[in-house]
């Protein structure tokens, strides 16, 4: 169905990695670290996270099959994923830069405290955190869905979340009342 004035749906395929890199990129969404503990840990910046289910309580992640983090979580039982504050670019940025330090010294550079449940680092100033117990993984081609029963969470309602859209960090507007639309 097509509404006066409206422009004809531009038919693209989906197979151009740049054009759906940019319809993706559309979609506003969080910004988090994701973290696992033990004796090498690790960190990794993640945009795609989301809740699963409620009952039980079901979070998932995606991680990148040629990235660090996906050959770590893949020997590890728990993982904790920390929402970033508004004012975390830095952080967002520092995991997601493939250079900096491994093991232990990459948290040397950023405030954390350890989870409590996964006995991993949660990232300090953060919006919110979860700590979860890795449930289930799923093929996601270039991706591994990895599904998280949440065993704690905490949230921090005096801050606002960084957000990603359109292939840059962005806050939400200030001065809107809650439930405004």
């Amino acid at each position: 169905m097509r509404t006066l004035g409206a422009a004809p749906f531009p038919h693209a395929g989906a197979a151009d990695p740049k054009r759906l890199r940019r319809a993706l990129g559309t979609f506003a969404t969080g910004v988090t670290v994701v973290t696992v503990g033990g004796s090498s840990p690790h960190g990794m910046t993640a945009n795609s996270f989301t809740s699963v289910s409620l009952d039980p309580a079901l979070v998932l992640v995606c991680l990148g099959r040629d990235t660090v983090m996906h050959r770590v979580l893949a020997e590890a039982d728990a993982f904790c994923v920390s929402v970033l504050d508004a004012g975390q670019e830095e952080v967002a940025r520092y995991f997601a830069d493939r250079s900096r330090p491994r093991g232990p010294a990459q948290f040397e550079a950023v405030g954390w405290v350890p989870g409590r449940s996964a006995s991993a680092p949660l990232i300090a100033g953060a919006a919110a955190h979860f700590e979860c117990a890795k449930w289930r993984a799923y093929d996601g081609g270039d991706h591994t869905i990895c599904v998280g029963r949440v065993l704690a969470s905490s949230e921090f309602p005096d801050r606002e979340p960084l957000l990603f859209h359109r292939g840059r960090f962005r806050r939400l507007p200030a001065g809107r009342p809650e439930g405004a639309a």
